[in-house]
């Protein structure tokens, strides 16, 4: 499906989509969790994302709150590879690129499912 497309691309958008939903991840996880946690997965999403969010800490308005900052970066992210990354490869219709590793894993699913069903 997306064979045509040059490997560095794809891994670019695979990191970022990691990254993006690492960052709702913690989001989600801080809205039951405060985020100093012992739990296992609080403590790997407050570590993985820590330094995004102090790397983008100076576009980071001042009147948001704490537990809000990983979805804003998170938007950061969405924009680029929603947007950004099939202008920049010249493409006149947005989402030719958008989202290779989230089509990946519905595929995934879908042929899982597709296994159950029949």
């Amino acid at each position: 499906m997306y064979e045509h497309f040059p490997i560095w691309l794809l891994a670019a958008d695979y990191i970022m989509g990691v990254i993006m939903w690492t960052l709702i991840g913690r989001f989600a996880m801080g809205i039951f969790l405060p985020q100093d946690s012992s739990f296992f997965f609080m403590r790997f999403f407050v570590r993985a994302t820590n330094p995004l969010l102090k790397l983008f800490s100076p576009i980071t308005p001042g009147f948001l709150i704490g537990p809000l900052t990983p979805l804003y970066v998170a938007w950061f992210f969405y924009m680029i590879r929603f947007y950004l990354m099939p202008l920049l490869l010249g493409y006149s219709v947005m989402g030719t690129l958008s989202f290779p590793l989230e089509s990946e894993f519905a595929h995934g699913i879908a042929n899982l499912i597709g296994k159950f069903v029949n």
